[in-house]
């Protein structure tokens, strides 16, 4: 089985990056005790901690919906932090899945979905 990597970015918006800075830390402390199968979830700052990335690495698709399910709340305290630009999604998920994430990046921002099939590779 192919596991799901999911990327999103995201500009910070102005006088922000304190309250966003912490609240990462509570989403991700939120998402570890919640989401015992979400194999990887970090996020990261650019040189000028300007554009935050979250990269996760699930086992399939439907972990990625139940993250979805868990987080959603949590989720929302990100509209004014955030300027979500894009969602990219290594792997196959199912549409419903994809359509939550179009919901997830309007939510955030103005952000693109975008799945990417694998063509060649393998995962141990």
């Amino acid at each position: 089985m192919q596991p799901i990597v999911y990327v999103d970015t995201s500009v910070v918006r102005a006088g922000k990056l304190d309250q966003l800075k912490a609240e990462t830390k509570g989403l991700v402390a939120f998402i570890e005790s919640r989401v015992p199968q979400l194999i990887s979830y970090g996020f990261f700052f650019d040189g000028k901690e300007q554009h935050m990335t979250v990269v996760a690495v699930h086992p399939d698709s439907a972990s990625l919906a139940f993250h979805m399910d868990v987080g959603a709340s949590e989720f929302r305290k990100f509209a004014d932090l955030i300027d979500l630009l894009k969602i990219d999604v290594y792997g196959p998920i199912d549409e419903s899945v994809q359509s939550r994430l179009h919901d997830k990046a309007r939510m955030l921002g103005r952000g693109t979905v975008t799945v990417h099939e694998l063509h060649a590779g393998f995962a141990r």
